[in-house]
This record gives structure tokens, sequence and C-alpha cells, in this order.
């Protein structure tokens, strides 16, 4: 088995026409059609933890439990992305899937429970978790042993909805 890289090549941020059309799903959301992504992509709101300004960002949903409304999703980008960073200093926030919103509280995975969490994405999603780890740098040959590894890098957060917001909530 080839040794890979522990530090992957981190994609970079997304800039003119490309930052538009990735900002295109939260005028979406914020229009009500937010419903036209199904249960895959979430609207997460997050405080900025310098400006203290409400920010929004959306993000695929590589797992979901419905039985006790939590959601998985990744920093694709590493533990450097506003969103994340800013949860980590604000972990209770906000998340809206198609029209319904929940207050949530971000709890940051382990290196073991993100291998497990992509070995499980690579079983659903085989075509998309082999291009997301080739775009955030990570060589997987295809094997669950390799989504395991390249899971051990990418940070996940898992979103928990609150007890009394599990079946969705009507907060601003």
């Amino acid at each position: 088995m080839r040794r890979r890289n522990a530090t992957p090549r981190r994609p970079q941020l997304p800039t003119g026409w490309r930052r538009l059309a990735a900002r295109l799903p939260i005028l979406l959301f914020r229009s009500g059609l937010g419903c036209l992504f199904g249960k895959r992509l979430l609207l997460l709101h997050h405080v900025g933890r310098v400006s203290g300004l409400d920010r929004l960002v959306v993000l695929e949903a590589v797992s979901r439990s419905p039985a006790d409304a939590s959601w998985t999703v990744a920093s694709g980008f590493g533990p450097k992305a506003d969103w994340y960073r800013n949860l980590r200093e604000q972990p209770k926030t906000l998340l809206q899937v198609g029209t319904r919103r929940y207050a949530v509280t971000a709890r940051f995975l382990t290196p073991h429970e993100g291998a497990e969490v992509m070995a499980d994405y690579a079983r659903r999603h085989p075509r998309t978790a082999h291009r997301l780890c080739a775009y955030m740098g990570l060589h997987v040959d295809g094997s669950e042993p390799s989504y395991r590894e390249a899971g051990r890098t990418v940070p996940f957060v898992r979103l928990d909805a609150a007890g009394d917001c599990q079946h969705g909530c009507s907060h601003a």
C-alpha cells in the first residue's frame, strides 16, 4: 500500500464567478426554495468569531439520522474554513433543511469517527466520495481502508438538534 500524505492539499477557496456560483444555493434557501435540494444540502447559520455577524453557508450532509435529528457535515477546506472555526467558538446555532429549521449544537468528531463516516459515505456514494477525496488532495484507491484513512484527515462535525426542535423550529 502506498504511503499517503498525512497533511492533504486543501483546495483554494473559490473566487470570482465560482464564488458566486457556490453562494447561489444560499439565495435559494433564503427565497424559500431550500426544498429543491432535498435532504442532502443544508443551510448552516453561524456567527462570525471576529465580526459577531450572522453568516450562512450551504453544506452537504454526508450523513443524517432522522431518528435523533442529527446531521454530519465535512469541512472540505479543512479546519481553517471560516464556518468550522466559527462553530468552534460558538457551537450552538441553527440549520435549515428544506424549509424546516432546527436549533443544533455542533460536536467535532474524532479522527476515528471521521474514518467511519467517510467509509459509510463511500459505500453510499462511491463516485462522489472519490471525486471529493481527489478535490481535497486525498488519495483513495476505492477500497474501504483507503476511505477510512482519508476520513481521519477530514474535519467532520455532527450537528445535533435540541430536544425541543427535532420536528422543526421557526427561528428567524
